[in-house]
């Protein structure tokens, strides 16, 4: 399904987000106070406008209200990601989704209209820090406060045995929902395969349960 996404900002982060979406072959209308960091966008975004989204003229003349989702990614002033988002709620936006870089500033965002704040600093932080604290620790994406997904080598005690063997569900409470190698995934994973270690396990469940049964730290 397309979506129409108005995005505000266009720094490292905003940019980033632009891409994706179009990756996504989403339709992006990019805003930003710098006309160069506007003009860098220009190959890959649908459209794009250069103006100040803390003044309400030019955020009424937007049309906020004909967009499915409104993405504040402004990191480095936060005034201004709070005007903004104030504004475009104000202006009729149906989602409005904030960037924040504590917990202070997400509490102002929900106060002054964003329906989600992100925190993409602390996700990444907290990545990096579950990654190379662990080095059979691949990749790791958490999915709110209770579930995460997480990629892991297969342990060397597991090798050789299926996961019917090894009973995780019953003993973790976890679903092993693929195997990956490479750039490559396999999902529906036969219970009865033998695992080795050429493929890493890409596993869901609860965060303590996954260090559990890894033992990550």
């Amino acid at each position: 399904m397309k979506n129409n996404i108005l995005l505000i900002g266009a720094g490292y982060f905003g940019t980033k987000v632009a891409e994706k979406l179009i990756e996504y072959h989403q339709d992006v209308m990019l805003v930003d106070i710098d006309e160069e960091r506007v003009d860098d966008c220009l190959g890959f975004v649908t459209n794009a406008r250069i103006g100040d989204v803390t003044n309400e003229a030019f955020v009424k003349s937007l049309g906020v209200d004909d967009y499915d989702v409104c993405i504040v990614a402004i990191g480095d002033d936060f005034m201004s990601s709070l005007q903004a988002t104030a504004l475009l709620k104000d202006n009729g936006a149906r989602y409005v989704v904030s960037r924040a870089s504590s917990d202070v500033q997400e509490k102002f965002l929900l106060r002054n209209g964003a329906d989600k704040v992100i925190f993409p600093e602390r996700s990444y932080a907290e990545w990096t820090a579950i990654r190379y604290a662990n080095n059979h620790v691949l990749d790791y994406l958490p999915l709110g406060d209770d579930f995460v997904i997480m990629e892991v080598e297969v342990p060397e005690s597991w090798r050789g045995r299926s996961v019917r063997d090894l009973k995780v569900r019953s003993e973790y409470g976890l679903n092993i929902i693929a195997l990956r190698s490479g750039e490559v995934t396999r999902p529906n994973v036969d219970p009865d395969e033998k695992l080795t270690a050429e493929e890493n396990l890409v596993v869901f469940g609860r965060p303590a349960d996954i260090r559990r049964c890894f033992r990550i730290v």
